[in-house]
């Protein structure tokens, strides 16, 4: 594995966003002096916070998986999250609702998910889901090591024994079809499928490597911290400041100094000066490269990922039987995709991801209120022709209508404050065409052939972040951290 040469005792880490924060800890467990820059006024970066009302709105990722690995990041400097989160596992994970009018709860216990599948598509499709979930599992177990939680200095580095059995298990196919090998149930197949998107493809042409992800959602299980997703970032702030880590924060950086291919110092907007012998960029790769002043060179343009509208809305009748998280899937399913993907256009018959934060800690919201969160995946600006700006307010009414429709009689009456989040907020955030999934994860976007950690004209500066790799989520981000902390510290 390449790393940095000489010395590195001193690391500049852009970004407190969770790739950051994670970097941060490794580093500072490994020794070194770190310092982390964040243009915000408070830690998080994409797990952002709005609040309104006394309404605590999450504006950022809502599902919370893999918490060992959040215990990994804490341990790096002796801090556990049993000490400084209150991690609440989510029963059911999801709840998923069909347009034919029936529901399954989607249970990380397996024997209990063995019964609810029998009860709903009969035994065949639960020896099926047992079938499958010891296929994900295995998939988990061969992947994590060596293919996710990896540095890759080159495709070559994909040439092991670990390939080879990914191989054989079929995790080169899509991943519709490998679901498709255990279950016959088309509702059943969206609920191990739809996480695809999550890694901006769709279910059809999703690789079967991305299995890690139902594995994650519907095996290891959901959680939910209480105070909200922010509690996250604050919670790996506040360990990595008791281990040392100076943060400064509002220290938006616009330049690097650098002699030769190494950065010396980083200045931000406000003329700080901070001296480095490393640093970590987790902006976007593209303005990562613009601080280092380059243009990677790649043989295809990258394609970004699906972008979404968020509607955040604080309510006065409540919805105690909801789900924390429920799934609410249209008539329709392939052609939606093909929609959002390719054609640039919004999904006919959308498929929601409603959370419903208060479920689970109802001082999210004032007394006897509700907290919803409604998540409708749209083109990125890339694809998209849809002015947000000026058409943004009325897509979120449509949304809002469909959930009303199928999940929430009454809702918009009920509505008594609401932020909107569309792609051209993403895109003033900095956002990669305007979504907040970065890159999507083809095949020739995915493990060494997405853009690289350690950009090769540089000698000291390394990239962490939902752009680089392992890629897209919350505990990828984690593990992005560590990757770039290996970077500079050798493992």
């Amino acid at each position: 594995m390449r790393t940095v040469n000489g010395r590195t005792d001193r690391v500049v880490v852009v970004g407190a966003g969770l790739s950051g924060l994670a970097a941060a800890l490794h580093l500072a467990g490994r020794g070194r002096s770190v310092t982390v820059l964040e243009r915000d006024a408070v830690p998080g970066g994409r797990v952002g916070r709005h609040d309104l009302g006394g309404y605590r709105v999450d504006t950022g990722p809502t599902v919370l998986t893999m918490p060992s690995i959040l215990e990994e990041t804490l341990n790096a400097v002796g801090s556990s999250a049993h000490d400084l989160l209150d991690l609440m596992p989510l029963t059911p994970a999801y709840r998923a609702h069909f347009a034919d009018g029936s529901t399954l709860d989607v249970l990380s216990d397996g024997e209990a998910m063995a019964e609810a599948v029998r009860e709903f598509a009969g035994p065949r499709e639960a020896a099926g889901y047992q079938r499958l979930r010891r296929w994900l599992t295995r998939l988990y177990a061969v992947e994590y090591e060596r293919f996710i939680a990896a540095n890759f200095d080159s495709p070559l580095s994909l040439l092991t024994p670990t390939l080879a059995r990914l191989v054989a298990m079929g995790a080169f196919g899509s991943l519709d079809g490998a679901v498709g090998r255990f279950l016959t149930d088309e509702r059943l197949r969206r609920v191990f499928s739809f996480q695809a998107l999550y890694a901006g493809e769709s279910p059809h042409r999703a690789l079967a490597v991305y299995g890690v992800i139902p594995y994650m959602d519907t095996i290891a299980g959901v959680y939910f911290p209480r105070g909200g997703m922010r509690a996250v970032p604050d919670a790996l702030a506040a360990a990595a400041t008791s281990a040392g880590v100076e943060f400064h924060y509002g220290s938006a950086v616009d330049h690097l100094e650098r002699s030769g291919a190494r950065v010396t110092a980083v200045r931000t907007t406000a003329g700080e000066r901070f001296e480095c012998d490393a640093v970590v960029l987790t902006t976007e790769p593209a303005a990562a490269y613009g601080l280092l002043g380059r243009t990677p060179r790649r043989p295809t343009r990258l394609r970004a990922s699906p972008s979404a509208v968020v509607v955040h809305m604080g309510t006065t009748a409540r919805w105690p039987g909801t789900a924390h998280h429920s799934l609410s899937f249209g008539q329709a399913w392939k052609p939606t995709f093909d929609e959002i993907i390719h054609r640039g256009a919004v999904m006919s018959d959308p498929s929601l991801l409603v959370t419903r934060p208060t479920a689970s800690d109802p001082a999210l919201a004032p007394p006897d209120r509700d907290l919803l969160y409604l998540l409708a995946p749209v083109p990125n600006l890339a694809v998209g022709a849809k002015d947000w700006e000026r058409e943004g307010k009325a897509y979120a009414e449509e949304v809002v209508a469909v959930a009303e429709r199928r999940l929430f009689p009454g809702l918009a009456a009920s509505v008594e404050a609401s932020h909107l989040v569309t792609p051209a907020d993403w895109a003033a955030m900095g956002m990669t065409a305007g979504t907040p999934f970065s890159y999507a994860h083809s095949l020739t976007q995915t493990g060494p052939f997405r853009p690289g950690n350690f950009p090769r004209h540089t000698d000291n500066a390394v990239l962490a972040g939902s752009g680089t790799v392992p890629g897209v989520g919350v505990p990828t981000a984690l593990v992005s951290g560590r990757l770039a902390a290996d970077r500079i510290t050798g493992v």
